[in-house]
Formats: structure tokens, C-alpha cells, sequence
């Protein structure tokens, strides 16, 4: 199955009906924000390294108006049978770690951000301004449980809508940056998810047809122009359907064995160490988690390298694609069967190279394909998975896309 991303009128439109229908009335305006999917550099933003992303078509859609009593009331199409959810006034961090589910993402963005936008200090993005309650209704076509980052595509087209309503100007790059930290405090602090930056710069900083470089250890994001159709090739992202849970899974337990092999280095991330000292660690795992860390580093530079070519070679980024799935399998050990499945048959029908995305355990398959090939190599894929006797998978043709931004 190919699930194309909605158009932005279409996606503004079942926003706003789904608010009309809930709470009455008009919203004050639509804003979205991208999923996003990592060209590479995987589990190396919170290990203070490099990675890729690009913004993804598939865009989560957010109706908005303002409420006078500061209470945040939100209802979503993705859980039609929870009906709206009520945070009263005061919205605060404190009370939104309070609450399960999908609604903590909205009330911990909503109370991080009137602490940062309303501030005293003249530093602040919008020095003086008030967050407001609001009526929030949510659809979206990012698919979720895929890595795709479904989560910080929500908490960020809130974040631009609530600021939008303060009276921010949310084109300006310094609310921009201020909102990356405010959207992922709220999934680290309030929801609890240790995840470092990438889902929340890339939803926020990237452009149309371009990847955005990160580096972690200086906050820097550098625009690099992506253009697969120059080289002859397309993305095609494959949804194994097989979903991950960030907060109960073995994403924390990654993170910990980062910081225990930090600590036998003495460095202060992964990324600072040296080559020789990582092949020194005298416990196996931590000098495999270690490993994968500095060579996906290099995988990123040279990925980076390779598209400043006049005419990038789609056989030497595929090479580069396969290297960081193996290293994300055997070293990091975060692959799953479902996910080298897809990976191995992508190959096998062609494309240039293929890895898993996103934190693992589940999720998804990006594979660099030719441009003439996405829909014979998607058909592989599923034949290749029904021989398994795994449930079909989702493909999604992929394009670096826009960031958040208000659409009405």
C-alpha cells in the first residue's frame, strides 16, 4: 500500500470541520508542521553528534482559537473515541506531566511555552506577551508508531498556532530556535521521552528541497540542497507497521548505556571521543554503542560530502544508507527482524541502499530507490513480507518539505 500525503488545503479543511464540529464555531486559523524522516545520523543528536533530517509532506494540521479562561481544551480525528480533553487553568508543567496520552504532548507545549513567551526578560521571543487558553483541534497524515516523528509534528504546528495567537511573528528565526527547546522540553520533561533535538529543529528549521545538517554539539543547523531527482533517484520510506513506544521501550536504555560508556571515556558526549580510546573500552557493549556513534558521525560527513558533488552519485549515498543500517543492527542494536526484512528486500529489488529510521524497535525502512523504481521495489518489499508471514507494510513516497507554518 502507497499513502501519499494530503494536499494543505485538504488538510487544513478536515482540521477545520473537526473544530467547527467540536467546539462551535470559527477557529482563529489553521498551522501545520512536518514529520520528519533522517537521511542519517541516527541516535547521534543526543550523543552531542551529526545528523540529516529532512521535513516530510506528510504535515499534522492544528484549528485554533483563543479562550479567555487560560483553560487548553484539545480533541484529535487520530482518537475519535477519547472525545476533547480539558486542561483548566493554571496550565503549568507540573499539571500537565499529570496527564497520559496523546493530550500531554498539547498541554506540555502550551505550559512551557507561556513561561518562555511570557517573560519578563527583553531577550524573550515576544517580551510581555500571554499565551491564551485555547480550543485546539488536531488532524494529521503523519503516520504514527513509524518513526517518523509523528509526536514532534504535533507538539510544534501547537507551538507556531499558540505563539501565532500571542503575537509572535513566527517566520523569525530567533522564535523559531526558541521553539525547538520549548517543544522538546515538553516531550522530554513533561512527557517524558529522552529524545534530543533533531524531530523538533527539522519540523521547525528545514526548507523545501533541502536537507538540514545538525550538529549537536554547537546547536548549529545548516540548509543542504537535496535534489534526488538530479541524481536519478527518489525516496520511498517503508512503514513496517510495527510501532514503537518511546517511553516504555528500549529508547532510555540506549541512553543510558551512552552516558555509562561517556563516563568509562571521560568525555562529556560520545562524539568527543577518539577513535582509539572507543576500540580501548574494555566492556563489549559499550564499546559497540560507542562505535556506531563515531562512525555515523563520518557516515554523516561523507553523506554531506557526496551531495556537494556536481552530480551525487546515488551508489555511493546507498552504500552509506546499508553501512548505517548494519551499524544500527549489529552495534547499536536497535533493529528489528520486520525492519531488516525491509531493508534486505529493498536491496535485493534494486534500490541503492536502505535503513532503518527513527529510534528502532519498530517503525520504518528509508531506501534511496531509482526514480523509475519506487512502485516495482515497494511491490518486492510486500511480497517479501507476506513470504515471512509479516502483516503487509505501508510505503510513502518522501520529499524534503517545508516547516511549520500557518496555512490560513
Amino acid at each position: 500500500m502507497t499513502t501519499e500525503p494530503r494536499s494543505a488545503a485538504e488538510g487544513a479543511r478536515r482540521a477545520d470541520a473537526l473544530f467547527r464540529r467540536v467546539f462551535g464555531g470559527t477557529p482563529r486559523g489553521v498551522w501545520s508542521a512536518p514529520g520528519r524522516v533522517n537521511l542519517i545520523g541516527e541516535h547521534t543528536d543526543h550523543n552531542g553528534g551529526l545528523c540529516l533530517p529532512i521535513a516530510l509532506g506528510h504535515r499534522t494540521y492544528v484549528a485554533l482559537r483563543a479562550r479567555a479562561d487560560g483553560a487548553v481544551r484539545v480533541v484529535s480525528a487520530q482518537h475519535p473515541h477519547d472525545g476533547p480533553a480539558t486542561l483548566s487553568s493554571p496550565v503549568t508543567p507540573g499539571r500537565a506531566a499529570a496527564v497520559t496520552g496523546w493530550p500531554a504532548y498539547i498541554f506540555g507545549v502550551a505550559s512551557l511555552l507561556r513561561a518562555h513567551l511570557g517573560a519578563a526578560d527583553p531577550a524573550a521571543a515576544v517580551p510581555g506577551a500571554a499565551v491564551p487558553g485555547a480550543d485546539i483541534a488536531i488532524d494529521s497524515c503523519v503516520p504514527q508508531g513509524a518513526g517518523l516523528s509523528s509526536s514532534a509534528a504535533l507538539e510544534c504546528a501547537v507551538a507556531c498556532a499558540l505563539a501565532a495567537v500571542a503575537g509572535a511573528d513566527i517566520g523569525d528565526p530567533h522564535l523559531r530556535s526558541v521553539l525547538v527547546d520549548v517543544t522538546r522540553a515538553a516531550e522530554n520533561d513533561v512527557v517524558g521521552v529522552p529524545s534530543g533535538a533533531m524531530d523538533q529543529s527539522a519540523a521547525l528549521l528545514a526548507a523545501a528541497g533541502h536537507a538540514l545538517l545538525l550538529d549537536a554539539a554547537d546547536g548549529t543547523a545548516t540548509p543542504v540542497p537535496f535534489d534526488t531527482a538530479a541524481m536519478g533517484a527518489s525516496l520511498l520510506i517503508v512503514d513496517t507497521r510495527t510501532a514503537h513506544a518511546l517511553v516504555e521501550g528500549g529508547y532510555a536504555t540506549r541512553r543510558a548505556e551512552c552516558a555509562a560508556a561517556e563516563r568509562a571515556l571521560g568525555v562529556r558526549t560520545l562524539s568527543g571521543a577518539d577513535d582509539a580510546d572507543v576500540v580501548g573500552l574494555a566492556d563489549p557493549l559499550l564499546r559497540a554503542r560507542a562505535r556506531h556513534v563515531l562512525t555515523e558521525n563520518a557516515r554523516v560527513r561523507a553523506f554531506v560530502e557526496e551531495l556537494a558533488a556536481p552530480v551525487p552519485a546515488p551508489q555511493r549515498l546507498g552504500a552509506l544508507l546499508d553501512a548505517s543500517h548494519a551499524s544500527l543492527r549489529d552495534d547499536f542494536a536497535v533493529s528489528t527482524d520486520e525492519l531488516d526484512c525491509a531493508a534486505d528486500a529493498a536491496r535485493e529489488a534494486g534500490a541503492f541502499g536502505a535503513r532503518m529510521v527513527g529510534a528502532g524497535f519498530g517503525g520504518a525502512v528509508l531506501a534511496l530507490v531509482p526514480a523509475d523504481g519506487a512502485a516495482r521495489i515497494a511491490e518486492r518489499i510486500t511480497d517479501a513480507f507476506r513470504a515471512a508471514g509479516l502483516p503487509d507494510p505501508a510505503c510513502y513516497p518522501a520529499h524534503p518539505s517545508a516547516p511549520a507554518r500557518s496555512e490560513r
